[in-house]
C-alpha cells in the first residue's frame, strides 16, 4: 500500500460527528502516518506538550478543537456546569506550552465567543464554539496564504533560501508561514534552492521540512545547524525566511531554539533575514524578547533523545531551551498577513495587527 503524500493529510482536523479532535502525530514522522482520535483533556494536553502537534497555529487550532472535543458530550441541560467545564478545559490546555502565543490567543477566542452568547442553552453554545474553532482554522489557511504572497515578493526566481525548523504546513492548517512563499513559488515556477537545518535536538527540519518539501517536489537539501555558515559563505543562500512563536511589540521574535544563531550569521553575510508571521503571532502587550516566558524541556531530548544508545555521560546536567530570542536589530522584516513591517517595529507592527 503506498504511502499517503504527507501534504494531502490535515495536521489538525475536527470530526463533528464523534466529537473527536484528529492530530496526525508528528513525532512518528517521516516513518509513520498516524491520526490520533482524542476527546478528553489529559490526552489533548499531552499531545500539545509532546509535540504530536505542533507549530504555533497548529497548536491555536488544536487548543480551540479540543476545548469542542471534550466538552461534546457535556449535558445538554446543564449550562453552569458545561461553562464551568470551559473554564477549567482551557486552564488545562493553557498551561501545555508557555511561549507560542497563538494557543492564548485562540483559547481566548474561545471565551469571547461563549461571553458573548449570555442566555443561550447549551447545544448553541456547542455550535457557537465549534463555529469559532472552525473559523480559526479558515482564518489561519487565508492568513499563511497572504504571508506567502507577501514574502514571495521579497525573493527572485532561482533564489537560494534557508529555513530553520519546521514553519511549513505541518505546522499550520496549510501552506505554513515561512515555507508558504516556497509553496506558492514552486507553483510559478520560481525553482528555489531550499536548504533547511536540521534543527536539534528534535530534528524538526530533517524529519518535517525536508520530508513536507520534498513530497511537493521543491528543490530542498538538508544540513546540520552547524553548516548553516559555509552554506551563506558559499553564496547559495539569497535569504532566509523562519517562523515564529511570538513577536514582541519592539520586533523581538522567539522562534525554536538556534534561530538566533542563523540570524547572526545572516547579519554578517550580509543577507535578509525574514520572520513569518500571522498577525495571531504578534503580542503587543509584551514589549520586548525578555519578557517571553522561554520553554524548558526535558534533558534526554540532548543526552538519549533519536539514539540507540545514550550519547552523553549518565546524570550530566543538560540545559534545554526549546526556544531563542532573535533581536529585533537582526530582524531585515517581518511579514504578516496584512503586509511587511520594518524597523523601527514599534511604530510598524501596529497598523498591521490592528488594520
Amino acid at each position: 500500500m503506498t504511502a499517503p503524500n504527507i501534504l494531502q493529510v490535515e495536521s489538525v482536523a475536527y470530526d463533528e460527528a464523534a466529537g473527536e479532535l484528529i492530530l496526525l502525530d508528528q513525532t512518528l514522522l517521516p516513518n509513520e502516518t498516524r491520526l490520533l482520535r482524542l476527546n478528553s483533556v489529559e490526552p489533548i494536553w499531552e499531545a500539545i506538550y509532546a509535540l504530536r502537534v505542533r507549530g504555533a497555529p497548529a497548536i491555536g487550532i488544536a487548543a480551540a478543537y479540543g476545548l469542542c472535543a471534550v466538552l461534546h458530550a457535556h449535558s445538554d441541560q446543564d449550562v453552569a456546569g458545561f461553562r464551568a467545564a470551559f473554564g477549567a478545559v482551557k486552564e488545562r490546555l493553557a498551561s501545555s506550552r508557555p511561549t507560542a502565543v497563538n494557543l492564548f490567543w485562540a483559547l481566548d477566542r474561545m471565551q469571547g465567543r461563549l461571553d458573548g452568547l449570555v442566555e443561550a442553552p447549551v447545544p448553541a453554545l456547542k455550535r457557537a464554539l465549534l463555529a469559532e474553532a472552525h473559523a480559526i482554522k479558515a482564518a489561519d489557511m487565508r492568513m499563511n496564504r497572504a504571508i506567502g504572497e507577501h514574502a514571495l515578493a521579497l525573493l527572485k526566481p532561482g533564489d537560494g533560501l534557508l529555513t530553520h525548523c519546521n514553519a511549513g504546513q505541518l505546522a499550520t492548517s496549510k501552506y505554513g508561514t515561512a515555507t508558504a512563499p516556497m509553496y506558492l513559488g514552486q507553483e510559478r515556477g520560481y525553482n528555489f534552492k531550499v536548504f533547511a537545518d536540521e534543527t536539534r535536538p528534535l530534528l524538526q527540519g530533517a524529519r518535517l521540512t525536508v520530508f513536507e518539501l520534498s513530497q511537493a517536489g521543491i528543490d530542498v537539501t538538508l544540513i546540520c545547524d552547524n553548516m548553516a555558515s559555509m552554506v551563506m559563505k558559499n553564496g547559495w543562500v539569497q535569504a532566509v525566511l523562519v517562523g515564529c512563536d511570538r513577536v514582541a511589540a519592539n520586533g523581538d521574535a522567539a522562534n525554536k531554539i538556534g534561530t538566533s544563531g542563523v540570524a547572526i550569521l545572516a547579519k554578517h553575510y550580509g543577507i535578509p533575514f525574514y520572520v513569518c508571521a500571522p498577525t495571531s503571532t504578534i503580542d503587543l502587550a509584551c514589549p520586548d524578547g525578555a519578557a517571553i516566558p522561554i520553554e524548558l524541556r526535558q534533558p534526554e531530548e540532548i543526552r538519549s533523545m533519536w539514539y540507540a544508545r545514550p550519547m552523553a555521560p549518565e546524570g550530566v546536567a543538560a540545559y534545554n531551551p526549546a526556544f531563542d530570542v532573535t533581536d529585533h536589530a537582526l530582524i531585515t522584516a517581518i511579514v504578516t498577513e496584512n503586509g511587511v513591517a520594518r524597523a523601527p517595529y514599534t511604530e510598524s507592527l501596529p497598523p498591521l495587527v490592528q488594520p
